[in-house]
């Protein structure tokens, strides 16, 4: 059924595609605070980090109302953020179609942004069925829909962040002036509890070392023994390991068997663990982007099988094992830890 599903919705994408004309373009455009802008990002945790420099460099120039539509998955990595006044949560099929176009309409947006690196034909057909002036996006294969587009960045030697803040030339903003860095705002009662489980579980004023072993998949799980041989080759360190793991994972933090550990309840509460530490150690892009928001140093492992660039935190001291393989199966401790272990000692000397 999923399949048929997907070949349908193709096939309308298609002919979207052939029969939409090229959207009239305003070659007068501005903005200001009275500007209403509607941004669309679904899908992932990290499509909707890696949104959040841009979203901030629009809000701290143009001043205007800044409104995301995202997804199930994705929708609270924006909800505290003081740069966007509102979040819809998409919700699949005709219905949530017809409560977008509703919301268009009462909000009176102005200008509608695909965030999307890549073609989604899911917002693809939110943006060429609108009825807004202006409707941006990097240039792809769906260009047509837009009434404006910004040259998309080769994604083999340009970071993600960077590609999307081209989005802002749209605004007849600089993107060279913009801050990277990813914005990400746990509510207070999260920070608090970070606070209370930190000071209650490690030494005052010694380094904290986080290890996730949670991932978006199961190939970028790394396995249970090479953890426990990581957290053996780090008792020789003057420095105190932190697990972290998803709900999800319980079972394996007991496998690991590991006595500090800190499974979340909240993504809340587990971005703001991360935010006190001063290395973190994650097979998790999305992670990865939460610990660069707060200058935390990483080490990641990563599953490279395209050519593009792979999704590195921004503006902090980074380094990182990778395979070219489908999953991290046969990522061997031996040859990760070699190139660890200068990256470890480097930051707690």
């Amino acid at each position: 059924m999923k399949k048929i599903e997907i070949l349908i919705k193709n096939l309308l994408f298609n002919l979207l595609l052939i029969f939409k004309r090229d959207t009239i373009k305003d070659k007068n455009l501005s903005f200001d605070e009275h500007s209403r802008i509607l941004f669309i990002r679904l899908n992932r945790i990290g499509d909707a980090l890696v949104s959040t420099p841009l979203l901030h460099f629009i809000k701290q120039e143009l001043k205007c109302r800044i409104f995301i539509l995202a997804d199930e998955k994705n929708h609270f990595i924006f909800r505290n953020n003081p740069d966007i006044d509102e979040v819809i949560v998409f919700k699949k099929g005709l219905k949530g179609f017809r409560e977008y176009f509703r919301f268009l309409r009462a909000e009176k947006i102005n200008t509608v942004v695909d965030l999307h690196d890549d073609v989604s034909t899911t917002v693809s057909f939110l943006v060429a069925l609108s009825s807004v002036k202006n409707k941006f996006g990097l240039e792809k294969v769906n260009k047509k829909i837009y009434s404006q587009t910004v040259t998309r960045p080769n994604s083999i030697n340009t970071h993600i962040v960077i590609r999307i803040m081209q989005i802002a030339k749209l605004f007849n903003l600089d993107p060279g002036k913009a801050d990277l860095c990813i914005k990400y705002f746990p509510k207070t009662e999260a920070n608090d509890k970070a606070v209370n489980f930190i000071s209650g579980n490690f030494t005052k004023g010694k380094p904290i070392l986080g290890i996730n072993i949670s991932a978006g998949s199961e190939a970028r799980f790394w396995g249970i023994d090479r953890y426990k041989q990581l957290l053996n080759f780090l008792s020789s360190y003057d420095i105190e390991n932190l697990i972290l793991a998803a709900p999800k994972d319980k079972e394996i933090m007991r496998l690991i068997s590991y006595p500090k550990y800190f499974i979340s309840e909240s993504y809340d509460e587990f971005a703001a663990v991360i935010s006190k530490l001063r290395i973190l150690f994650s097979p998790d892009t999305a992670v990865i982007h939460i610990a660069s928001a707060y200058n935390v140093s990483v080490f990641g492992l990563y599953v490279h099988d395209t050519e593009d660039m792979i999704w590195s935190p921004i503006n902090v001291d980074f380094d990182y094992f990778e395979t070219k393989e489908h999953n991290l199966e046969n990522l061997q401790f031996y040859d990760v830890v070699q190139k660890f272990k200068p990256f470890l000692e480097k930051h707690i000397k």
